[in-house]
């Protein structure tokens, strides 16, 4: 009896352990009706050359997938039936059997032929043959369905399969297995086996057949008879799969697998692997090495294999969302939602139930001390820790009365203990928990960091202390703490904060010199003297452990897939793992710290939990590495070698000319060709769609394009182009890909040419501009002859008017006041009389005056120094013969040379003289007359000012001439025509300041020198 339960329970521990250490890393994803597939029963699968998957249902049409979504065709877009059981591509044309016959797609257009039922379609040397549901039927050239005469039984059977194996024709059919040489009338068809057949593969040199009812046989080739394969019955179909797998479909057991080297079972797929029925229809292979399961009822299935093992609900959990793991003695613990711990060892996955009854709120953090207990931290109930061991007793066995007898149990030893706030615990709330030597090091949500010491046979705290504000510690939102190599404990806070406590001193870092802003620090990791921060929106920042800290964001070629960073954990070969909202990234650096390398997981990729949960992270002793995540418990395990990934391939989906697609031609056959579309002025706007087709990371494909000679666009996500307006003459577009591990496709290109219209034409245009410029040539010519008189008869007299105009300003200059001139002679003839050396004086100046008029008058231009020599001779005569002397100055501002200065003559006179007569003469107090001159870099400035009765006053009383008038008036226009209007300015004195009398008058004009 003690042997037999020793046995049994030995044979236990090893069936349990041989499930959980012989768990594959195949992963089945499901693909259902909620995913758009358009019907759950799966009939067909096949791909395309752009590497589409194109899905056959039992009543849903047929649907392509392109990793992310599905598109369906169905009755209403033409396919013939809903009801597809057979799939088939060739020469770019997809082949669908149908319940009604075969439909052909053909670009976006289905073409119906008419015939029994469709199951199979076999294609050899271009001709299509069909097994239906009453003989073979074959495609022919023309367009038709035609019956194959084969023989009485065929021709009236259902056929499942052809196979052509290069010199005979297999056919599987319900009533036999049968081999011919050709498909006609005139084959030799042989029987090989009576029995309902539902599918034929090919392995090497054998053809294997398998029925529905009696299980799978191979046959040679010219060899008679047979051999058995399996037993398996109620088969739907069979595969080759990986060279040397046969995959056997059933109707109630799933898919199961015979290694045909061996000829040994391996592995089956069932409910147990994922399956959600039993069913299976048949299996695709695609070009990515993964291999898809069409069930009937379940959907579409992706079979993977991949270094993921995924843990949920479904296998052993009690509930999805992780919150901690921690590895310790061989064992992985994990902390779910509310609901205690779980162990998981070689023997499977336990709840250890005895938590359940603490641990009712989140456990955020786990860790081990060096007894081996489990301590637990928990938000709002503490820290519990946990030990339980198994230990052998040997009881005495008195139930027999002639001997003694022992037998040996095992007696389990739990040891539990909650440290909260009763027992002088700082906080409940704990976000971090790490013990070194004997020492327990906490982390909390809002009170700072605490470290002591614990008691387990008194269950007391001691040696207590507590880090917080008046330590240092600007933010006690601890995230998470950690030991560097030096034997620092470092933390770090909600607000982005960075701190480290050494010698119970604290150095405090704030935000500002960490990352720069008040983002969270969640992670904190060492690696080879290295320290690495997880943020919640900033990325991963780094700093090398040295005196001097500088902390920068990794950053390299490859970015991080999220900047939300819950996770980092370092795997046995030094690579970097970030766990985020999207899944992880596999980060390669180089020695400076740079990004080199950047792999995404994500579901598609195996991770199925997606969103990863902060700091649930652990690495076991054999490398592998565990995430915690909302969905689930993930296991990394390092591959042994390593996976090559292909250049992913791209073309062009659709081409839109003046917003019409353009399904005249076919797109494959004018990519990177010489062939070059032509388009008329009206068809240039065009718009290129193109696409890269990635069945595992579809999320993951951006894409470039180049126009012409320009440069090559950013790499992005948009697929689709768009060109409006343009020129006229050739064009090229090229487009061009990259996946997941930057690896890049062939660039596709398509040439067009823009045909500029005739009336555009430079040739054309020459021609008509030529014509119309003869015409305008001789209209212009005729216009120009008839007023050439007039014009020339306008020309003279204007020139005369001119002329004259000109005479008339000289001798305007050449003017002087005859009352002047009258008053001078007669002054003279006075002075005869009196005062004889005054009257020399005076002729002599009137002469001097008179005589530089007259010179002055020839020229457009004096120098400023003869004009203050002819302005001085016209004062002093009119001082001569003024009944009250005046005085006068005359004042000269430039670092210019007065010969050097340019002026036109008699330019100031005429207001000296105004001043001096209208002014100064009525006066009966001495009269004061001053001009000053004044130059810059671009004007000469002139003033002329006086004492006098004033401007209103001197026009109230003066009776002006017309000397007079006309001299003031064209001196005006003359200063206005070279320095603009309102350049001359008359200025009343009085009018400013009552206690002063008399006129200013200033001007200026353009500077102009000799140099």
């Amino acid at each position: 009896m003690k042997i037999a339960s020793s046995v049994a329970f030995l044979l236990l521990f090893i069936v349990a352990g041989t499930w959980f250490s012989t768990a594959q890393n195949d992963q089945l994803r499901a693909y259902t009706l909620k995913d758009g597939l358009p019907q759950s029963q799966v009939n067909a699968i096949t791909q395309d050359d752009l590497g589409y998957l194109w899905i056959g249902t039992q009543g849903g049409g047929i649907a392509r997938f392109d990793g992310i979504s599905f598109k369906v065709w169905n009755e209403k877009n033409g396919l013939g039936s809903n009801y597809i059981h057979a799939l088939k591509f060739h020469k770019n044309t997809l082949l669908v059997g149908t319940h009604q016959g075969l439909s052909i797609r053909a670009k976006n257009t289905f073409d119906k032929y008419e015939s029994p039922r469709v199951y199979d379609i076999e294609i050899v040397d271009n001709e299509v043959f069909l097994g239906t549901r009453k003989g073979i039927y074959k495609y022919t050239l023309t367009d038709k369905i035609q019956r194959v005469d084969c023989n009485t039984t065929l021709n009236s059977t259902q056929i499942n399969d052809i196979l052509f194996d290069g010199t005979h024709y297999w056919i599987a059919s319900r009533r036999g297995l049968w081999r011919t040489d050709r498909l006609a009338a005139d084959g030799k068809f042989q029987k090989m086996f009576d029995s309902d057949f539902k599918s034929i593969v090919r392995y090497k040199d054998r053809v294997i057949a398998a029925s529905f009812t009696d299980g799978i046989f191979s046959f040679k080739n010219n060899e008679q008879g047979f051999q058995e394969v399996s037993e398996i019955r109620q088969i739907n179909s069979i595969n080759v799969i990986n060279s040397d797998q046969l995959w056997i479909n059933t109707t109630n057991a799933g898919i199961k697998r015979i290694n045909l080297t061996d000829n040994l079972a391996e592995k089956s797929i069932s409910k147990r692997n994922g399956l959600s029925v039993y069913n299976i229809r048949n299996v695709f292979k695609d070009r990515q090495n993964n291999v898809w399961i069409g069930s009937s009822g379940g959907g579409l299935f992706k079979f993977e294999k991949n270094n993921f093992r995924h843990y949920t609900k479904d296998n052993g959990l009690v509930a999805n969302r992780i919150y901690a793991l921690h590895y310790t003695n061989e064992a992985l613990w994990v902390s779910t939602a509310e609901s205690g711990l779980t162990k998981i060892d070689s023997t499977g996955i336990h709840q250890e139930k005895e938590t359940s009854k603490y641990l009712d709120k989140k456990v955020k953090t786990l860790t081990n001390d060096n007894e081996g207990r489990i301590w637990a931290g928990t938000e709002g109930k503490g820290i519990y820790v946990y030990q339980k061991k198994v230990r052998d007793t040997i009881i005495y066995d008195s139930l027999l009365v002639d001997e003694v007898s022992y037998k040996t149990e095992q007696i389990e030893d739990i040891y539990s203990a909650s440290i909260t706030t009763d027992i002088g615990l700082p906080s409940d709330w704990i976000s971090a928990i790490k013990i070194y030597g004997s020492y327990i090091w906490i982390a909390t949500y809002s009170d700072g960091i605490s470290r002591f010491q614990y008691d387990h046979e008194k269950k007391r705290i001691f040696n207590l202390r507590t880090f917080g504000t008046e330590d240092g510690i600007k933010d006690v939102g601890i995230r998470d703490i950690a030991r560097d190599e030096t034997g620092r404990i470092w933390y770090s806070t909600r607000k982005g904060h960075l701190g480290y406590i050494k010698n119970d001193k604290v150095t405090h870092l704030t935000h500002k010199e960490v990352t720069g802003s008040e983002v969270s620090i969640g992670t904190i990791r060492f690696h080879n003297y290295d320290m690495y921060l997880g943020t919640l929106g900033k990325g991963i920042w780094f700093s090398t452990l040295s005196k001097d800290l500088k902390f920068e964001q990794l950053q390299g070629e490859k970015k991080l897939y999220s900047n939300n960073i819950y996770q980092l954990i370092f795997d046995d070969n030094g690579v970097l793992w970030a766990g985020s909202e999207r899944g992880v990234d596999q980060i390669t650096l180089n020695k400076k710290n740079e990004i080199q390398n950047v792999i995404h997981y994500g579901r598609n990729d195996g991770f199925l939990g997606i969103e990863t949960c902060h700091n649930a992270t652990t690495k076991d002793t054999k490398g592998n590495l565990w995430f915690g995540t909302i969905d689930g418990l993930t296991k990394y395990q390092p591959s042994t070698g390593i996976q090559q990934s292909s250049k992913p391939q791209i073309h062009f989906e659709e081409v839109e000319v003046a917003y019409q697609s353009l399904d005249s031609i076919n797109l494959q056959d004018w990519t990177n060709s010489d062939k070059q579309l032509q388009l008329t002025e009206d068809e240039n706007d065009l718009a290129f769609q193109f696409r890269s087709v990635d069945l595992d990371n579809p999320e993951a494909i951006v894409y470039r394009y180049k126009f012409d000679n320009n440069k090559w666009s950013p790499w992005n996500q948009e697929s689709k182009i768009t060109f409006g307006d343009l020129d006229y003459g050739d064009h090229t577009f090229l487009a061009q890909s990259r996946n997941k591990d930057w690896l890049e496709s062939d660039a596709i290109g398509f040439k067009f040419h823009v045909i500029q219209p005739l009336y555009k034409k430079t040739w054309f245009k020459n021609i008509l501009w030529t014509i119309l410029g003869l015409i305008i040539a001789f209209i212009i010519y005729s216009y120009i002859k008839r007023v050439k008189a007039k014009n020339r008869a306008i020309r003279e007299r204007l020139q005369l008017e001119n002329h004259m105009l000109s005479l008339e300003q000289k001798a305007l200059r050449l003017q002087m006041n005859p009352h002047f001139i009258f008053n001078v002679l007669n002054g003279i003839k006075g002075m005869s009389r009196n005062n004889i050396n005054k009257m020399d004086k005076t002729i002599n100046t009137f002469a001097v005056l008179l005589r530089e008029t007259l010179t002055n008058s020839r020229k457009d231009t004096i120098s400023l120094d003869q004009e203050i020599k002819t302005l001085k001779n016209y004062i002093e005569v009119e001082r001569l013969m003024a009944s009250k002397d005046f005085s006068y100055g005359i004042d000269l501002k430039s670092d210019l040379d007065p010969e050097e200065v340019l002026i036109p003559p008699m330019l100031i006179q005429p207001f000296v003289e105004n001043a001096i007569r209208h002014g100064i003469m009525p006066l009966q107090r001495p009269g004061e007359l001053k001009v000053a001159f004044q130059t810059d870099a671009n004007f000469l400035y002139a003033t002329i000012t006086d004492n006098g009765i004033g401007i209103q006053q001197s026009q109230k009383n003066k009776q002006s001439t017309d000397h007079q008038s006309m001299a003031l008036q064209v001196t005006k226009e003359r200063i206005e025509s070279l320095a603009g209007r309102n350049t001359l300015k008359i200025e009343d004195l009085s009018e400013k300041d009552t206690t002063l009398a008399g006129t200013k008058i200033s001007f200026k004009i353009p500077l102009e020198t000799e140099f």
